[in-house]
């Protein structure tokens, strides 16, 4: 019995020594394993995805990342500038219709001093046109009537330039950044297999997923540069076509008390 044990420890014996080989080797491959996925973990990352990127890509999210701080610029400050056209006209509208004296409104509002708004801009051209007429003493109250109109229609279009400055630049930003990030897409999935095709390594999600990812950053960046523009591009639209409308509305009423003014002379 002795004999046999000593044979059968014989043979084990060489069995654990041929596994230590083996298990060694697993260990050292799961060790790489996990070196290249924490290795792929810190490449995935945004701020290196970017940096990694073809120099194509970079300029196009250089550009989307541009065009989306000026929108961003433009938003703030149209929203000041139509808030404070709104206020200025709530209360040139007041001191109007509160029945007062046209003359003392033209002298407050027509002042270079006072910050005017559109609609006291229009009734200011209106009314000086009117002034400078009678006073030369014309006789035809329709050609009286048409030279007043035509010097508010002409203060109109420039009150309308002004209130619609900047806005087509937004529509610009919300139309074609999705476009210019897409291309950036494009251009990065075409490298990626490019660069794959010309590779010996076999193909892998890890190969491929870096590429990948870069590229699909360009149309994150650009639908964040489109969607703002795009709500503020709508919104400033809705506002100065609500303020031209007061306008013309105005512009109709003055002509009417104009009107009515000259009747009352004529009598």
């Amino acid at each position: 019995m002795a004999i046999v044990n000593q044979g059968v420890v014989a043979q084990a014996a060489p069995q654990t020594i041929q596994t230590e080989p083996l298990n060694s080797a697993v260990d050292a491959a799961n060790s790489a394993g996990q070196a290249a996925a924490a290795h792929a973990g810190d490449n995935m990352s945004i701020i290196s995805l970017v940096a990694e990127a073809s120099l194509t890509v970079q300029f196009v999210m250089l550009l989307l990342l541009l065009a989306s701080l000026f929108s961003w610029s433009t938003i703030f400050s149209k929203t000041k500038s139509l808030h404070t056209e709104r206020k200025l006209t709530a209360e040139f509208e007041r001191e109007f219709w509160s029945g007062g004296s046209m003359q003392s409104l033209y002298n407050k509002w027509g002042a270079e001093t006072k910050k005017s708004s559109g609609m006291s801009e229009i009734f200011v051209a209106g009314y000086r046109e009117y002034q400078r007429l009678t006073e030369r003493g014309y006789a035809n109250n329709n050609d009286l009537l048409d030279a007043v109109q035509r010097a508010m229609r002409v203060e109109l279009g420039r009150e309308i330039d002004h209130l619609e400055s900047q806005i087509p630049f937004l529509a610009t930003v919300g139309s074609t950044s999705p476009y210019v990030g897409l291309f950036g897409t494009v251009w990065g999935i075409m490298n990626s297999f490019i660069s794959l095709g010309s590779s010996t390594q076999q193909a892998t999600i890890a190969s491929v997923a870096p590429g990948i990812a870069e590229a699909l950053i360009a149309t994150a960046m650009g639908l964040f540069a489109a969607i703002p523009a795009v709500i503020a591009y709508n919104r400033f639209s809705h506002h100065v076509e609500k303020l031209v409308g007061q306008y013309e509305i105005f512009m109709e009423e003055f002509v009417s008390i104009v009107n009515r003014q000259l009747k009352i002379e004529e009598r």
